[in-house]
């Protein structure tokens, strides 16, 4: 059987991430986080002072994006690629809610989606990759065999995302603060000018609100099934 492209896109804290990882692991394909790639780029971002709570330096970061590098180391353990920002491994700390609420906003800017669109269409030549973020269906590859968008509503992410951070063990989380951050990026995302989040016109819409991860991923295999 040929090997696809399979395009996830969505609203933030829809279990993206979680699918794409079913999905690859299913199917033996190589899964590629493009918004651990977003995140990676905001926290070098972070530490060089060009974003904090009360200012953005975007021509900086731009001048500054040549010495960010940034690549995926398999994890065995883990079953999945972890993120690896100028050779240092980055995964966890890219996943806190400090960076989260700058991600939005270091994504509209051009430059850096440019730069990262190109590697991400370089990951998907050979296809057999399941790839996962805001503009994959529309952008990266718009000529992708299966594309899926998934939502949900706000609360539930909100509920979703706070759980996790909890787990992980970040400190200082609130609920109200977690809600706050995922309707802030949605609003971000859905109105920037550059490669906005919407959903391909032929994409399938999966509103997982009210779904499990079993359900789900038994309906979109049986999607995928179809397609392939």
């Amino acid at each position: 059987m040929s090997k696809i492209i399979i395009a996830i896109d969505g609203y933030s804290s829809t279990g993206k991430s979680t699918l794409a990882k079913q999905l690859a692991k299913k199917l033996h394909y190589i899964y590629v986080d493009t918004g651990a790639m977003y995140r990676a780029v905001t926290l070098y971002a972070m530490r060089k002072g060009y974003i904090t709570d009360t200012y953005f330096e975007a021509l900086d970061l731009i001048s500054d994006l040549n010495n960010v590098k940034l690549h995926f180391v398999f994890n065995e353990t883990k079953g999945f690629g972890e993120m690896y920002l100028n050779g240092i491994n980055v995964e966890d700390e890219i996943r806190k809610l400090e960076v989260s609420q700058f991600v939005s906003q270091v994504s509209t800017i051009s430059e850096v989606r440019k730069k990262l669109v190109e590697q991400q269409q370089e990951m998907g030549i050979e296809k057999g990759v399941v790839m996962d973020g805001r503009d994959i269906g529309t952008v990266v590859f718009p000529n992708a065999k299966v594309k899926l968008f998934m939502t949900a509503s706000a609360d539930k992410r909100a509920k979703r995302r706070y759980k996790e951070l909890l787990d992980r063990g970040d400190e200082g989380v609130t609920y109200e603060r977690v809600l706050k951050n995922v309707e802030s990026r949605d609003y971000i995302d859905s109105t920037r000018l550059d490669s906005p989040l919407v959903k391909a016109d032929d994409a399938i819409e999966i509103d997982n609100s009210d779904m499990g991860l079993e359900e789900q991923f038994g309906r979109i295999m049986s999607l995928i099934s179809i397609r392939m």
